[in-house]
């Protein structure tokens, strides 16, 4: 099947009148937009698996030709949310720290950020657009991770109430124990290591649901990827000590890296 390169102006993006709503979302696929971003899709009328599609983005998707393929000219909204983060992230990142291949550090840094990003939209979403595919699919897959960690369908539903109630709040939470939990996993060499360090974080309040973001792949993909760097990787502890520091991270992001003008080409 024969892939053709597209940017964003070219694909239909479902569940958008439900996301459109949201300032930030209208403004990180604005950033998306402008950076050209392409996307791999099969070729006019043809469609792909979602299996075939998840095996080529995990296994073939590199820095240097970074695109994304999909089953075909539809695009979640979520996902746009998604890939945007991304090139924000990594061009803040660059700035930041210069040029140069990615560490471990900013790898785990950015998909912390998108991946927080997801349950901010949960927190908003659940009551604003509770029939969205986003929230039909999304949530009772995080149900299931939930229930297998041990948390009951009750103390699920009381989480899921406090993410509504917060969606801000649970971003940060979630950004910072992804970051934390995957830069103490990059540093284990053994299973025993690793176990250790997912039963540190097991009490935390998003603890049940780290499995729902397969850090596997986020530790291989560095393992690929990432050079060891001292200077740049300072540089991302920086950005995220400021985070952290922050009132309101995700209105930080959205005042320092999504401002009008001061929007990444």
């Amino acid at each position: 099947m024969a892939l053709r390169s597209v940017t964003l102006d070219a694909l239909i993006i479902d569940d958008e009148a439900s996301f459109a709503p949201l300032p930030l979302y209208v403004a990180l696929k604005a950033a998306l937009a402008r950076s050209e971003h392409r996307f791999l899709i099969p070729g006019r009328g043809g469609t792909m698996s979602w299996d075939r599609a998840l095996f080529l983005n995990l296994t073939y998707w590199s820095p240097e030709a970074a695109a994304d393929v999909l089953c075909d000219e539809h695009i979640p909204a979520d996902v746009v949310a998604h890939a945007a983060w991304h090139h924000v992230v990594s061009h803040e990142v660059g700035l930041a720290a210069g040029a140069g291949p990615p560490t471990a550090e900013g790898l785990f840094f950015a998909e912390s950020i998108a991946s927080a990003f997801d349950l901010f939209l949960v927190g908003r979403l659940l009551r604003e657009a509770p029939d969205t595919d986003f929230i039909t699919t999304q949530v009772p897959v995080m149900r299931e991770v939930a229930e297998e960690a041990g948390l009951s369908d009750r103390a699920f539903e009381a989480l899921l109430a406090g993410v509504c109630a917060a969606p801000a709040r649970a971003f940060e939470e979630l950004r910072v124990l992804l970051l934390d939990v995957t830069i103490a996993l990059w540093g284990c060499r053994a299973p025993t290591d690793a176990e250790a360090v997912l039963e540190r974080y097991a009490a935390h309040r998003f603890g049940p649901l780290l499995h729902h973001y397969q850090l596997s792949n986020w530790i291989l993909y560095a393992r690929a990827y990432a050079r060891g760097a001292p200077e740049r990787t300072r540089a991302v502890l920086r950005l995220d000590e400021a985070l952290r520091a922050a009132p309101d991270a995700l209105a930080w992001l959205e005042r320092h890296w999504l401002g009008g003008a001061g929007l990444p080409e």
